[in-house]
């Protein structure tokens, strides 16, 4: 399978692309009921509104997928008294185009989607945003040392069948939205990943890649990501390790035309000025109150009801007054903030490695490259290969990383690709305060201790963002869900809130 056909509209091939009837049922009722409490709130608060006209009936902060999502559902529900706060100069969140000119990018955050993910799908195709296919045909490179092999996986991990099948077996009884109600959750949570793969007396490469594509997925190597996390990751893509980690068929298997912050972007123009860019927030007074105080670099929002979509550590840059609850404090103190993610980019005249029969993939064991990949156009204009780096394991100077990356390349490709026309680099750990990292693992024990203080509201605060979605967090996909299901609950509560007035 290759995109080199160009961009297409929604793929056929892709299932969960086609909503069933049963699925569309679901979305016209979902709408439904948000535009039948946003009728009920927004009869109910306007009493009150007139005696307090500054105060929003919402106010969300952060301006990515998740808090765009939510503020979409609100305007289509009726509901206009809203505002979104965003700390960046730019939307999109963990989601961000490096532009490579004559209309080409390449994603320098979340990137893929696939089967399963049905709700970033339809985001997308109500969006008017095409996708092609991530390009896979070929051979892959892997590197070690002076050693050169190529290999086809034919968009799969390279993994062990029978292992991952276990793993699927073992995630069935692991639900996403409540993992830590899991019936084995105890014992499951007081191993490591990497504790149960050294328990399978598997041979060295299986478990290489297997904890490869863990670490992409999680940003974290086996030994630091909880064994109960990544069961209920592997239980959002139906129990499939190659669902959630392979490209044919997983969760890599197709791209945005224009890339991915393009979602957010487009959603943003749709909002308007409702948008305040460079608005961080500082402080949240008196979320147990009926009027909520925001505290911005750009003055006081006022508001009944706060969407928080924001990665649970980075809550922790936010003063809440009163303090949180224990569990939710406790909650954000504790959540990993230490896998920030580094991407680079090489840009080429054309996707030349194609011409040798590779698909531009390189793993590299012991070295900087924890993995390579074809991110061209569709339309093959320009090559580019993007690349995974661990932070650190290149140097900081942008000329001598691009380098560094150049000489690996040719060992993979020869020696054109010492030459490349344009680099790019974006370490989220780094470069970008508001954002800490762009994945993270949870380490053992985290969630049969923290994790039910993930999703219940707190007064009038209502958290969001991809880690609290029910199935696929840590997505682009979890990021919608997560958004639309904060928009629903906040109506609620303003139907509620206004009946008690």
């Amino acid at each position: 399978m290759t995109n080199e056909k160009g961009a297409s509209k929604m793929a056929p091939e892709s299932g969960p692309a086609v909503p069933s009837r049963r699925r569309l049922l679901g979305v016209a009722a979902a709408a439904g009921a948000a535009s039948l409490a946003a009728g009920a709130a927004s009869r109910a608060v306007a009493a009150t509104a007139s005696a307090q006209p500054d105060v929003l009936d919402v106010a969300i902060i952060g301006a990515g997928l998740a808090g765009l999502t939510a503020a979409r559902d609100l305007k289509r529900a009726g509901c206009e008294s809203f505002v979104v706060l965003e700390a960046r100069n730019r939307v999109g969140g963990r989601t961000y185009n490096h532009d490579i000119g004559n209309g080409v990018v390449s994603e320098a955050g979340g990137q893929w989607i696939g089967p399963g993910q049905t709700a970033i799908f339809d985001l997308a195709r109500e969006l008017e945003v095409e996708t092609f296919p991530t390009f896979y045909a070929g051979k892959t490179t892997v590197l070690a040392g002076d050693v050169r092999v190529t290999q086809d996986f034919h968009g799969g991990v390279g993994s062990d069948e029978a292992l991952g099948a276990k793993l699927g077996e073992l995630a069935r009884g692991v639900p996403s939205a409540a993992p830590w109600t899991a019936k084995d959750a105890a014992e499951l949570d007081k191993l490591t990943y990497g504790d149960w793969l050294l328990k399978q007396g598997m041979k060295y490469e299986d478990g290489y890649f297997m904890g490869l594509a863990a670490k992409l997925t999680t940003g974290g190597t086996p030994a630091q990501l909880g064994l109960l996390a990544y069961l209920s990751m592997i239980n959002s893509a139906s129990n499939c390790l190659d669902q959630l980690e392979a490209t044919k068929g997983g969760a890599q298997e197709t791209r945005f035309v224009g890339g991915s912050q393009i979602l957010s972007i487009k959603m943003a123009k749709d909002l308007g000025n409702k948008v305040r860019l460079s608005c961080p927030v500082r402080k949240i007074a008196g979320w147990n109150r009926d009027v909520v105080e925001v505290h911005t670099d750009q003055g006081v929002v006022r508001a009944r009801q706060i969407i928080v979509a924001m990665n649970p550590a980075l809550c922790n840059q936010v003063v809440f007054d009163p303090s949180l609850p224990e569990g939710r404090s406790q909650l954000q103190r504790r959540w990993p903030a230490n896998a920030p993610m580094r991407k680079t980019v090489h840009v080429y005249d054309k996707p030349f490695w194609r011409d040798d029969g590779l698909n531009g993939q390189i793993f590299q064991v012991g070295g900087p490259v924890s993995m390579a990949y074809d991110n061209s156009p569709p339309d093959r204009s320009v090559g580019i290969i993007s690349a995974f780096v661990p932070p650190g394991s290149l140097p900081s100077d942008p000329k001598a990383a691009e380098q560094t990356l150049s000489a690996i390349y040719a060992k993979a490709f020869g020696d054109k690709a010492l030459h490349p026309k344009q680099f790019h680099d974006h370490d989220w750990g780094r470069v970008d305060p508001w954002t800490l990292q762009c994945i993270h693992p949870l380490p053992p024990g985290f969630l049969t201790k923290w994790g039910k203080f993930l999703h219940p509201s707190a007064g009038r605060v209502i958290w969001s963002g991809t880690e609290t979605a029910d199935i696929w967090a840590g997505s682009m996909d979890g990021a919608v869900r997560s958004g639309h299901r904060a928009a629903l609950q906040a109506l609620a509560a303003l139907a509620h809130q206004g009946e008690v007035a």
